[in-house]
């Protein structure tokens, strides 16, 4: 049995915000996700979350609430040992308990899996990690041996426990047994009058067991946030990380310093991405994709030989092979191309499918609507698919023209081979290989004085 206890009561005063610290993003998720995300890649059998919460814990609770996961209410913040204190009537017998912090979000669950292997009948187990500059830290306190045996709080700390650069994370983990024991001795006998966790190494030391370290593979994966900066710093490194792991897939990035992925991004080969790109959600990108600069891309899939142009947004879209989209292009949910279909610069589509080979290629709004293969529509073209009320569609056939300027208001239908004359508003369906013009009669007013600036 596994009990991980993840502490996220803080308010996190110095991030100046009304927003719990944890409910902060790192890529795109709350800092707190991407801890429970962690903590479950463990696959230890019957696993319970106990999260505790204090500051605005009622919108913690409503972001995390799920089957494995209970919510211990932190109703005065007296420290992380007061904090894992109230879990202590949660806290299974014969379990092993992991205790996490909510603002520590980039922890990886193989660095916690390495700590779960110090834990055992006369051990618990600690992680740290070394830092040059070590300030504000606990220290790590070893015997001559080598022996873990106490962790000092900075402000506690003597000028020559300065100097230990070894510091504790704040992540360990221990039998459920023993930290009953240890949690009820905790003292709140310090400078800052708190109860502190870290006082249960001496209290295992005391009791005659071993306090086993791991440490962790980089010092970015155990830092936590307390400031805008730090948050930023922690961005910086995971998208850096994210950047990497495509470019070793065969990416290429023009800048991999101005890049983000805040989701789920699989690529193919020969995928070409220009910089200041977002990508959020799950996005699926094939093979001998070009993505422009400035491009925001949710969840959506882009098929083979596809090209996006600058300051494009898809968001839901499924785009098929040899498509080409963009510049300034916007594709909003159930947005789908055909094969070589293009949406040029200026067009926003919604719920529309676009055919193949067909064009949209500028100043137009194509929504509710289904495009045929190979139809022109022109510049300005608006589907008019909102009465105020309901939704309606437009259906345009195949090979169909549609003259710039063009109204099409919806429920109609344009036939195949239709042509619709530019500057029309078409309320009526037009049938196959038919000319639809709607236009009033142009007059022409001799003697036209234009206005002068008075």
């Amino acid at each position: 049995m596994l009990d991980i206890v993840v502490l996220a009561a803080g308010k996190g005063t110095r991030m100046k915000s009304d927003l719990p610290k944890v409910l902060h993003p790192i890529a795109g998720k709350p800092m707190l996700e991407h801890v429970l995300n962690s903590a479950r890649q463990l696959g230890e059998a019957d696993t319970k979350i106990h999260l505790v919460t204090g500051h605005c814990a009622s919108l913690v609770e409503a972001a995390f609430s799920a089957p494995d996961v209970d919510f211990v209410v932190q109703t005065e913040q007296l420290g992380t040992g007061h904090a894992v204190q109230q879990t202590m009537p949660y806290l299974r017998q014969g379990s092993m308990v992991l205790i996490l912090a909510g603002d520590v979000p980039l922890i990886s669950a193989a660095t916690l899996k390495t700590l779960l292997t110090c834990v055992g009948p006369e051990s618990m187990g600690l992680l740290t990690v070394s830092l040059e500059d070590a300030t504000g830290y606990g220290r790590i306190v070893r015997t001559e041996t080598g022996e873990a045996v106490a962790i000092v709080e900075h402000k506690d700390a003597s000028p020559e426990q300065h100097e230990i650069s070894e510091i504790n994370t704040g992540i360990m983990a221990a039998n459920a047994a023993d930290l009953l024991q240890w949690l009820p001795q905790l003292s709140c006998d310090n400078a800052q009058g708190e109860y502190y966790l870290t006082d249960i190494i001496a209290l295992a030391v005391a009791g005659g067991k071993r306090v086993i370290t791991a440490t962790a593979a980089n010092e970015m994966e155990v830092l936590g946030v307390n400031n805008r900066l730090q948050q930023a710093q922690l961005e910086r490194f995971y998208q850096q990380a994210q950047a990497e792991r495509l470019m070793q897939a065969g990416v290429t990035l023009l800048d991999p310093a101005r890049f983000d992925n805040r989701g789920e991004l699989s690529v193919g080969n020969d995928v070409e991405i220009d910089i200041n790109c977002v990508f959020s959600g799950r996005v699926e990108i094939g093979n001998n994709v070009k993505v422009g600069p400035n491009c925001v891309i949710s969840e959506s899939r882009i098929g083979d030989n596809t090209i996006i142009k600058a300051n494009s947004i898809l968001e839901e879209a499924v785009i098929a092979e040899s498509c080409d989209i963009g510049p300034f292009a916007r594709l909003r949910p159930g947005s789908q191309l055909a094969n070589k279909a293009k949406v040029g610069n200026f067009v926003e589509t919604k719920k529309a499918l676009i055919g193949e080979g067909s064009k949209v290629n500028h100043l137009t709004y194509i929504g509710d609507a289904e495009i045929g293969i190979g139809v022109n529509v022109g510049a300005g073209t608006i589907t008019c698919n909102y009465d105020g009320v309901n939704k309606s569609k437009t259906t345009i056939g195949d090979g169909a023209f549609i003259g710039s300027n063009s109204s099409l208001v919806a429920p109609v239908n344009i036939g195949a081979g239709a042509t619709v004359g530019a500057g029309s508003t078409i309320g009526s369906d037009v049938a196959d290989d038919e000319l639809g013009v709607a236009r009033a009669k142009q007059r022409n007013i001799k003697g036209w004085k234009r206005p002068v600036k008075k």
